[in-house]
């Protein structure tokens, strides 16, 4: 009976428990989970070793959209002890999101326009690829900035009847020059303008691979390299790039892995 009282009470919170490590957050598709090991432990997610943080214990991985069934989660303890645990991923459900009248170079750009966004892209991919030793996603998340929730993580996009990639994060749709604020605190590692797709985009490193990217903005107010604080305004939701109307496509990455946004927040307000 006492074993039945502690699997539900891990349940609830979230909490999964082993010898000597902890991890925090939901076994699911599109999840952050956040973890504390020993010192001196070394741990592995699908055979990808972690950063560990030396202070304190504290490491983070992600599980995206399309994750598989299980992953595997290797520790190494400082006295050589190993342990290989297996976790099961639940499966999730997408919706279907149809979106019409977008300009058609936007959906099917011209082969002209293939070396700037190969290029961007590239851009993008590196700066998501950063493995930095702050901790600032220990701190949680808040939501960027006010509006309707006009399009979801993980759905399906059909864009003017074609269908494309699902989509990787969080829409909010408002008006044209709504404030824009740091989910988290961090580094500004990208901040342009006028990316093609994503229009005035700003990319944060919160560290160990976490960041969070803001689109389609009307207006850019912090330059790279700078320190931001969580809820430091950085910008205006606009409709640059590929987008119908004026919203924010909010971003949360572990790597070039894609998390739900809405998921994060969840986790946040339980801390």
């Amino acid at each position: 009976m006492k074993n039945i009282f502690l699997i539900i009470f891990f349940l609830i919170f979230n909490i999964i428990p082993s010898i000597g490590i902890e991890l925090q957050g939901p076994l699911t598709q599109g999840a952050l989970i956040t973890g504390k090991a020993p010192l001196d432990t070394a741990v592995f997610i699908d055979g990808r070793k972690l950063r560990v943080n030396e202070q304190d214990g504290i490491f983070v991985f992600g599980f995206g959209r399309d994750h598989g069934l299980s992953s595997k989660l290797k520790i190494i303890y400082p006295d050589g002890r190993v342990e290989i645990r297996t976790l099961l991923i639940n499966q999730r459900k997408w919706k279907i999101e149809r979106i019409d009248g977008l300009p058609p170079k936007k959906v099917s750009p011209p082969k002209s326009m293939m070396r700037r966004i190969k290029r961007e892209v590239e851009i993008l991919n590196n700066v998501r690829s950063r493995d930095s030793l702050r901790i600032n996603f220990v701190d949680g998340f808040i939501l960027p900035t006010k509006g309707r929730f006009s399009g979801h993580y993980g759905s399906q996009r059909i864009l003017n009847g074609k269908a494309r990639r699902p989509h990787l994060g969080l829409d909010i749709a408002g008006p044209i020059g709504t404030p824009i604020y740091a989910a988290a605190g961090g580094q500004v590692m990208l901040a342009s303008s006028d990316l093609f797709y994503t229009g005035g985009t700003i990319v944060i490193d919160h560290g160990h691979g976490i960041t969070t990217i803001y689109s389609h903005m009307n207006s850019v107010e912090v330059r790279v390299g700078e320190y931001i604080e969580q809820g430091n305004k950085i910008g205006t939701m606009g409709a640059s790039g590929r987008a119908r109307g004026s919203h924010l496509d909010w971003r949360i990455n572990w790597f070039n892995i894609r998390l739900d946004p809405e998921l994060v927040l969840l986790g946040s307000q339980k801390n």
